[in-house]
């Protein structure tokens, strides 16, 4: 019994004494893949503005503007008073509701509910958080978002499909101004 049990012991010390890390088999992914991929990409990204533009285009009752940061927006109440503007720390709340293009709702805002929500320190959909700091408090616009900058490739998982283009009617309730934001 002794023997087994020392026998035992030096196989456990010698066996794992050379401890050489696995590589991977391929630990590169290929130039030409990673091309290819970004090539693709880019035709559908290119696709999808084109969709876009067609839906604008074809919505000759607003007058869309085109955001420095990929979407496009229309005011439905815009407030022409000098109010402030959300930035970087402040809590807003907010009303809004998601669609395709074609209008179908598939969030409503009863169902989502009044949003709070710290402009640049948590997740949400990267087109409403680049658009609700172009809103005063009132102001209702409608965002048209393509899915770079909303869902992508993932969808949602439930009704928002891989590379959907979505638009979002945001209402403005609130503002809270940062107390941090002077220090």
């Amino acid at each position: 019994m002794k023997i087994k049990g020392i026998f035992l012991l030096v196989l456990l010390c010698f066996g794992c004494s050379k401890n050489e890390a696995r590589r991977p088999v391929n630990p590169r992914p290929s130039s030409t893949l990673l091309s290819e991929t970004v090539a693709t990409s880019k035709v559908l990204n290119a696709q999808e503005v084109a969709q876009i533009q067609t839906y604008i285009n074809k919505d000759t009752a607003q007058n869309y503007r085109v955001s420095k940061n990929g979407f496009w927006y229309v005011y439905h109440n815009k407030i022409q008073e000098n109010s402030p503007l959300p930035s970087f720390g402040d809590e807003v709340l907010f009303e809004y509701n998601i669609t395709d293009l074609q209008g179908s709702v598939l969030y409503s805002k009863e169902t989502l509910g009044v949003k709070k929500y710290i402009i640049d320190q948590e997740d949400f959909i990267s087109g409403l958080q680049k658009g609700i700091k172009l809103m005063k408090v009132g102001e209702i616009i409608t965002f048209v978002i393509p899915s770079y900058h909303a869902f992508g490739i993932a969808g949602d998982g439930n009704k928002i499909e891989v590379n959907q283009t979505i638009k979002s009617t945001v209402t403005l309730l609130n503002i809270k101004k940062n107390k941090d934001e002077n220090n």
